[in-house]
């Protein structure tokens, strides 16, 4: 009898798709557990698709904050547990005397980790100062925030403050749309990625309209990135990028740092 070979099984696909909402465009790139998500830093600053030339990626999305001022990280990135961006370092954000009080906090932000746990592959969202789960190596982090999911983290992360009932802080404008960019972790260990452009008609979601959008794809934990003219994703050889200008068309600014899928 002639032998059986058994194919190999097929590497789940990555799944792009738009969702054209009354008040905005959201682009939703859907990742399974098995495909490996890998942060880059810039020097400078480079756009989505200039990153995605430079590592041969095939998916990138815009990441964590940064000063555009100096081009210097606002948010810690860490790459096989090594800093490669630390805020503390930027002077423009730790010599700011408006932040003083809330600059403990700001750099003990969220962020997206992803682990190495006995071989098995391993996403969270948590603070930056959270210690890592035993028997398990920190491949990368990458901050941003605030978390959006299981709750809205805005106001714990300094990203807003009140006095009373009255909003005197909000760093990101969480409260009014805008262009918007996040990271959501599903309860199989997949990952999806959101990327909000806004339309001539649309000028985008608040931070409660994004996290009420990620719930209902699924998702148990979600980390809000960098947003506005920042927002921008590439995929398989095209660019969006989220906010409008004057007239309407796209801002197509570079970031600091991203999340990206490499090229198999």
């Amino acid at each position: 009898m002639p032998s059986i070979v058994e194919a190999p099984a097929l590497r789940p696909a990555l799944t792009y798709q738009t969702y054209p909402l009354t008040s905005v465009t959201v682009h939703v790139l859907e990742i399974p557990p098995d495909h490996k998500v890998q942060v880059a830093i810039a020097d400078s600053l480079l756009r989505v698709d200039e990153f995605a030339e430079q590592e041969d990626a095939i998916a990138v999305l815009n990441a964590g904050f940064f000063d555009s001022q100096n081009g210097r990280t606002t948010s810690h990135v860490l790459i096989d547990g090594i800093p490669v961006a630390d805020p503390a370092e930027n002077e423009r954000l730790v010599g700011n005397p408006d932040l003083a009080p809330y600059l403990d906090t700001i750099l003990n932000r969220s962020e997206l980790r992803r682990y190495n746990c006995a071989g098995e592959i391993q996403y969270d969202i948590v603070l930056h100062n959270v210690a890592m789960p035993q028997n398990c190596s920190l491949e990368f982090a990458v901050g941003a925030g605030p978390q959006l999911l299981p709750e809205n983290a805005a106001n714990a992360e300094a990203f807003t403050d009140y006095d009373g009932d009255q909003l005197i802080r909000d760093a990101i404008g969480s409260q009014q749309p805008n262009a918007r960019s996040a990271v959501g972790i599903r309860p199989d260990g997949s990952l999806v990625w959101a990327m909000v452009a806004q339309r001539a008609d649309a000028a985008g979601m608040t931070l409660t309209e994004l996290a009420d959008f990620l719930g209902n794809l699924g998702i148990e934990k979600a980390l809000n990135l960098d947003g506005g003219s920042s927002s921008s994703l590439y995929y398989e050889g095209e660019t969006w990028f989220g906010r409008l200008d004057a007239e309407d068309r796209p801002v197509e600014r570079p970031v600091k740092s991203v999340l990206m899928i490499s090229s198999p």
